[in-house]
């Protein structure tokens, strides 16, 4: 197995990738979470985050210490870009310090200037406009339940947000149907929406719906997210009377298969967007996905740096 298949490159947006990149980095990351693949790399990855985290910011560092890396955590108020230093310079001397870069930020601009500047891989750790890592560690858990891609169908409910982008462009790449059911006022950016149709070509539906039962019709996976993201937690409390009927709960659930599941990129807000039966229940693969972060972003960070 060629391990630096993505040697060099970035990862701003899911659309960087490739179907059959994507599917290399599953078949990685499953090898390397089985223990078929053990791979010591002497590397080191900053972590420049503007947010607070949990999943992505241990995961990250668990991924690349299992590497026999090192990780460096880069507080963004003690750098000099607080005070004024240009991006560009940062990104530059960072460059110099650090063998990949996982940023997570708020603007998906700010990622494409560090990008832009920077010559060691930059790694998208979420933006307000996606959450590519998240979504891959979907699709190790969706393939890890279900074998295969083809013949299925994920829902999304709730908050058209980053990883509603990030789920439409990741299903239609992977030749999976995607639904995306919102209130009207709080839609996925349509140009994400026709470019994961573009990159579907027909062969699989992609779809925006504002009726939670229509869009979980015959669905395999049912996907929610938290109703108000960072930086929105002050509308959160006028969001819920139009959320109220995207909740997934057992009412809901009373609808599809007994083989459907429910996935959530957590954290949870239980009794908003999902409730503690169904997060707790057999349903649930939650816990299942929160793992798979580390894995995939094993598989993601030797696949970037090489083998060497």
């Amino acid at each position: 197995m060629e391990i630096g298949f993505l040697k060099g490159r970035d990862l701003l947006s899911l659309s960087d990738l490739k179907a059959e990149e994507i599917l290399q980095l599953l078949d990685l990351a499953r090898k390397m979470k089985s223990g078929q693949v053990n791979i010591q790399s002497n590397k080191l990855l900053g972590l420049l985050f503007y947010k607070p985290s949990t999943r992505t910011r241990v995961s990250f560092w668990a991924a690349m210490s299992r590497l026999g890396g090192k990780v460096l955590d880069l507080n963004p108020a003690l750098t000099q870009e607080s005070r004024g230093e240009p991006l560009s310079d940062m990104a530059r001397v960072l460059s110099k310090y650090l063998d990949v870069l996982a940023i997570r930020t708020f603007g998906q601009e700010h990622l494409e200037e560090y990008a832009r500047y920077a010559n060691i891989p930059v790694i998208n750790a979420l933006s307000d406009f996606e959450h590519p890592c998240q979504v891959l560690a979907d699709l190790l858990t969706i393939q890890e339940c279900f074998g295969s891609f083809s013949d299925l169908t994920l829902t999304y409910l709730g908050d058209g947000n980053n990883i509603s982008h990030s789920l439409l462009l990741a299903c239609a790449l992977v030749g999976m149907n995607v639904r995306v059911a919102t209130p009207q006022e709080y839609q996925p950016n349509l140009t994400v929406l026709e470019k994961a149709k573009a990159i579907a070509q027909g062969r699989t539906e992609v779809q925006l719906l504002h009726d939670p039962k229509l869009a979980i019709q015959d669905a395999q996976i049912i996907y929610t997210d938290m109703w108000a993201s960072m930086g929105q937690d002050d509308s959160g409390d006028m969001r819920l009377p139009l959320f109220e009927p995207y909740q997934v709960n057992d009412e809901l659930l009373s609808n599809v298969g007994s083989e459907t599941i429910v996935m959530h990129c957590l954290p949870a807000r239980r009794g908003e967007e999902i409730t503690e039966e169904v997060i707790e229940g057999s349903r649930s693969r939650v816990w299942q996905e929160a793992e798979n972060r580390m894995h995939i972003q094993q598989a993601l960070l030797a696949s970037l740096l090489g083998d060497d």
